[in-house]
């Protein structure tokens, strides 16, 4: 325990649990918490609550807050307390702070409960979660269609065995039966016997949406289902117990109708939503900045293969909350070699592999952001994203707008895409246009070794989900890479080139066609600027209209299908804001509409290239 007077220390000891609860006063009304070696930790600001527990043998304690205060609210941290130093960190929700911590009196685990009103469960030493469950409510009928039509399995929860659950049906119309199922559940998995998947078989009383009619329900199934409402049956078994009376509940019932009634007047009668607000919560609000130039002094020469991977060590290593997973990236070290030696040095907990599964793989990603966790998930071709659209667009996309803001999912999506040879029509789509097109999604394809790897650390520290979209014909290409410059935030093209002639705007890949192009355009007199946009979304317009309009000549250049290819929305923003300062409509050089062919002379003939590049560039400017 601290030395006395430093801290008011609450205990509350719960008989059930044995878990005492240590809750130490503001910062602000006490000197900073110290040993009588080692002043521990500033856990904060003046407004900032902090919350300690002991171990039992009084060796560490856990604490909220850390060296940077608010900060690491929903951080908990786990100190030595006779050297001070800290032993572990171990992150919760983003942004939803701790407010409570418990120690078990074996000190083997703890319990932390959020603002959000969850308790977590964990292992003292890895934080590893130790109790959950998983609960399913399943009332027979998929939309339209009963469950037993499409599913050859009785119970839902007999799958549960397949992926390492235990599997438990319970009558989720019985409270009772629901709240035994569940504390059965949790015992289990604090006892290390696992998780458990709870079936709760319950039934559909109403329509599945307001006009849905439902002809596809017969009067004997509605009536059937009527008679298993599960308030009807509570309020028999409460006479029937002798808990309440009659009078009593017919009281209780008309106090919560009046209730609903007075609230539904009120929501009536409240003012429709400002339209201003419409557009609001899509992404954080911050707006795309040009990209610093590159920072003077010490450079490394690496591949771009060689920057992913040390941006990705850099992270792990500095970024508790980052974890990396996907198809063979931990022990293999990923297809291409990205992910090499990250397993052998943080770890199976930090590093792993999945499933052939892109749908769990985003899903699980999906799931860990919104608990605190900054996931960096590879699947393994962009082709391969088309499996899992949903928990991408429908999902991830939306969590920040659906929740207006209160719930983000900071996560990161590495994939590399393009055409290579010997490779096939299924491994060489290039997609950025259909990720660039969602809102939510932010979107980068980097051209050399730098921005690879500022690029993508600046990903992981974004607060919505971020596409890093990766070259794999450019993982050999060698480059600078500024390590130590500062981190750069998500957005911002950069000028490569400048020129007077041409302005050429591209992306990933073709950046270095373009500028290959470029020289050999200047031997014939013709000076032409490059713009590497960098991040398609957000699109750095500023930038784009400025030398477009200084320019006067636009050719946008990129690998994917011409139709419907975002060179076509570069082209239309040009179009639409410095059509008066063009002398020449905008050109466009892209892959013809045709599936991807693997020998290599057919791909070179389909695809833009350094003297594609520039003869389209002549043409624009008419020599």
């Amino acid at each position: 325990r601290p030395p006395p007077g430093r801290r008011e220390i609450i205990m509350d000891i719960t008989t059930r649990f044995q878990i005492v609860f240590l809750c130490a006063a503001s910062v602000a009304a006490a000197p900073p918490l110290r040993t009588d070696r080692h002043m521990i930790a500033e856990l904060g600001g003046p407004n900032t609550r902090a919350e300690v527990a002991f171990s039992p043998d009084g060796k560490w304690l856990l604490a909220t807050g850390g060296e940077e205060g608010a900060k690491f609210a929903s951080v908990v941290t786990k100190w030595d307390v006779r050297t001070g130093k800290a032993l572990a960190r171990f992150p919760f929700q983003r942004d939803i702070p701790v407010f409570k911590l418990a120690v078990s009196p074996s000190g083997k685990a703890f319990a932390a409960c959020n603002s959000d009103g969850k308790v977590f469960v964990c292992d003292s030493t890895t934080g590893k979660i130790r109790c959950s469950y998983k609960q399913s409510e399943n009332n027979d009928w998929s939309e339209m269609t009963p469950i037993a039509a499409i599913t050859p399995v009785r119970n839902l929860a007999d799958r549960a065995p397949a992926y390492g659950m235990h599997g438990v049906t319970v009558d989720g119309n019985d409270p009772q039966s629901v709240a035994e199922a569940v504390g059965n559940a949790a015992e289990r998995a604090r006892s290390g016997a696992g998780p458990s998947f709870l079936e709760c078989k319950t039934v559909r009383l109403m329509a599945h949406y307001q006009a849905d009619v439902e002809h596809y329900r017969d009067r004997v199934e509605r009536e059937t289902s009527a008679l298993r409402d599960p308030l009807p049956r509570l309020r028999q078994r409460l006479l029937d117990e002798g808990l309440v009376d009659e009078p009593s509940l017919v009281e209780l019932e008309e106090a919560v109708a009046n209730e609903v009634l007075v609230a539904s007047k009120h929501a009536l009668a409240e003012p429709p939503p400002d339209a201003a607000t419409a557009a609001a919560h899509v992404f954080f609000p911050t707006r795309a900045e040009p990209a610093s130039p590159l920072a003077a002094g010490l450079a490394t020469t690496m591949t771009v293969a060689a920057a992913l991977n040390e941006a990705l060590r850099r992270e792990l290593e500095e970024t508790p909350e980052v974890i990396l997973f996907g198809e063979d990236i931990a022990i293999p070290g990923g297809v291409f070699g990205i992910t090499r030696r990250l397993h052998k040095e943080f770890g199976g907990e930090r590093v792993f592999d999945t499933p052939i599964a892109e749908s769990a793989i985003l899903g699980a990603a999906l799931g860990a952001a919104q608990e605190g966790l900054r996931p960096i998930v590879e699947i393994m071709y962009s082709d391969f994203l088309l499996v899992a659209l949903d928990q991408l667009v429908n999902q991830a996309a939306n969590v920040r707008y659906l929740s207006s803001g209160r719930r983000s999912a900071p996560l990161v999506v590495r994939c590399q895409q393009g055409a290579t040879p010997g490779s096939c029509a299924q491994h060489s789509q290039s997609l950025e246009a259909l990720l660039a097109h969602i809102p939510g999604l932010k979107v980068g394809m980097a051209s050399n070794p730098h921005d690879a790897y500022a690029m993508l650390r600046a990903a992981v520290h974004d607060p919505d989900p971020v596409v890093v979209i990766e070259s794999r014909a450019l993982y050999a290409v060698e480059g600078l890479v500024h390590l130590d410059a500062p981190r750069e935030s998500v957005g911002g093209a950069r000028l490569r080139r400048a020129g007077i002639d041409a302005l050429i705007v591209t992306w990933g890949r073709m950046v270095n066609e373009a500028e290959a192009a470029a020289e050999e355009l200047a031997e014939i007199g013709i000076d032409a600027a490059v713009l590497d946009l960098r991040w398609l979304s957000p699109l750095d317009e500023t930038t784009l209209i400025d030398l477009a309009m200084t320019v006067k000549r636009v050719l946008v250049v990129h690998e994917a299908n011409l139709t419907g290819g975002f060179g076509a929305e570069v082209a239309a923003r040009v179009a639409e804001k410095a059509f008066t300062e063009l002398v020449a409509p905008v050109k466009r050089l892209a892959a013809p509409d045709i599936r991807m062919p693997a020998a290599p002379a057919l791909q070179a003939a389909l695809l833009p290239s350094r003297s594609t590049i520039a003869g389209a560039v002549r043409e624009l400017v008419g020599a």
